[in-house]
């Protein structure tokens, strides 16, 4: 997954931004869960899809001798089609909201704007929590439970990880690196 879709380093760079973000809201959740949706959509989401949206390359993949709908065709987790789906939902539920206050009911509504931007932050929060979990069920029936585990865990960890291999980035791209320069290993398999 990261070598197929992070081959820019703007996507890199973006990533971690994102995943700095991601575990702010991580310690933020266990203070203020809506606080924390905030700031995982707000900040964490938008960098890390408008790095896959605007500057991840679509054509066809050299270094991995492959194409773009091959790599989509294979991913486990939220290719674009089902990102875009996602998203979608994302932006629509503030507006849901504005349109029912009270969710049809299933919330009080609020009456204040800071009330407002609080229900948006939980109605994002089990969005979050809700695609995390449908896509992990699904998995494990599509192909079994240790895959929809093993995504599941991927997830979470992402972040950590996303520090971990991203964390150069930004300075490769001040030396002008606008890719990862990725080689095929002589195995079948690539390397960094």
């Amino acid at each position: 997954d990261h070598r197929y879709y992070h081959q820019c380093r703007i996507n890199q760079t973006l990533h971690l931004i994102s995943a700095i973000s991601f575990l702010f809201a991580y310690g933020l959740l266990f203070i203020d869960p809506a606080a924390a949706a905030l700031v995982g959509w707000l900040v964490g989401m938008v960098t890390r899809q408008s790095g896959h949206i605007f500057f991840e390359p679509r054509g066809y993949d050299h270094i991995h001798q492959t194409t773009y709908a091959h790599k989509e065709s294979i991913k486990a987790g939220f290719n674009m089609n089902r990102k875009a789906v996602l998203l979608a939902v994302w932006v629509s539920l503030p507006v849901l909201l504005y349109l029912s206050p009270g969710l049809f009911g299933l919330i009080e509504p609020s009456t204040t704007t800071a009330g407002f931007v609080h229900d948006v932050g939980m109605i994002w929060f089990a969005l979050g929590v809700s695609g995390l979990l449908l896509r992990t069920v699904h998995l494990s029936f599509l192909r079994g439970p240790a895959w929809g585990l093993a995504w599941a865990t991927k997830i979470v960890t992402d972040p950590f990880h996303n520090v971990a291999i991203y964390w150069k980035s930004p300075l490769a791209l001040l030396r002008g690196e606008r890719y990862d320069p990725l080689e095929p290993a002589s195995n079948g398999r690539h390397a960094a």
